[in-house]
């Protein structure tokens, strides 16, 4: 009787280990095309199920935002800017690129030279976008607004750096060659002026060479008139040049300005 009962208990113990491995949760198509889930304990006891490779929907590094204008300064692109945003993080590494105005006043005084026109009068930020009034004092003590510089951010994140890409224009227009057109040397440079006694100067600048391009001495004014020039630069193809129209004479060299922003065709 005694070996009856203990056949009985082996023969139950048998079955019941094995219900428990039939049991075991066979992963489905879906856990296995997504790797980057946590395996419970059960997942873990069948490796032979766990993928070798990424899933192609697993994107290996963030893909760079698009910028929708012409990078003029201080940036050539997205990549630079965002080479600036990981030295800022570490170690604050020039703030003035997140201040509009300072943007602005570098550009002018810095990169397109206009020394006299030292002063910030008016910041207008809506979102991403930035119009900044850059200008100089008269000799009466009046301030007298020589561009509405545009800025843009650059890159994503919370410390996306400002970025000049072009001017908002009334007096002084700079129209030729569109914004974004791609332009060979000579190109023809044109817009128009409402004005006495103009004197144009116009320069080409490339970022990281410096100017590219002069020609001074354009003669214009009137009411709302044309003005146009031809002008040759040597830039290598491919690279992103701004255009400056500047006239002056009267109080100081410099008075009012126009930029715009082309790319050299391949």
């Amino acid at each position: 009787m005694l070996a009856v009962a203990v056949a009985v208990l082996i023969v139950v113990v048998v079955r019941s280990e094995s219900d428990d491995r039939g049991a075991v949760p066979t992963p489905s198509a879906s856990s296995t095309a997504t790797p980057s889930t946590s395996p419970t304990a059960t997942e873990s006891a069948t490796p032979s199920v766990t993928p070798t490779e990424p899933t192609p929907t697993e994107p290996t590094s963030t893909p760079p935002a698009r910028f929708g204008y012409q990078p003029l300064w201080p940036f050539a692109g997205v990549e630079e800017a965002a080479v600036w945003q990981q030295a800022y993080r570490d170690g604050g590494h020039q703030p003035w690129h997140l201040d509009a105005g300072l943007v602005a006043r570098r550009f002018t005084q810095g990169y397109l030279g206009y020394e006299e026109v030292n002063r910030v009068l008016r910041v207008a930020i809506s979102d991403d976008e930035a119009w900044v009034d850059v200008g100089l004092r008269l000799p009466d003590g009046k301030p007298s607004t020589a561009a509405v510089l545009h800025l843009a951010k650059i890159g994503t994140g919370s410390y996306a750096p400002w970025e000049v890409v072009g001017t908002k224009d009334s007096t002084l227009s700079l129209t030729t060659p569109r914004y974004g057109a791609r332009v060979t040397s000579p190109m023809a440079v044109g817009g128009r002026i409402t004005g006495v006694d103009e004197s144009l100067v116009v320069r080409v600048l490339r970022l990281g060479t410096g100017e590219v391009g002069h020609s001074p001495g354009i003669p214009a004014g009137g009411q709302n008139s044309p003005w146009s020039t031809t002008m040759p630069f040597a830039a290598p193809a491919g690279g992103v040049l701004t255009i400056a129209v500047s006239t002056g004479g009267h109080v100081a060299g410099v008075e009012r300005f126009a930029i715009t922003g082309v790319r050299v065709a391949s």
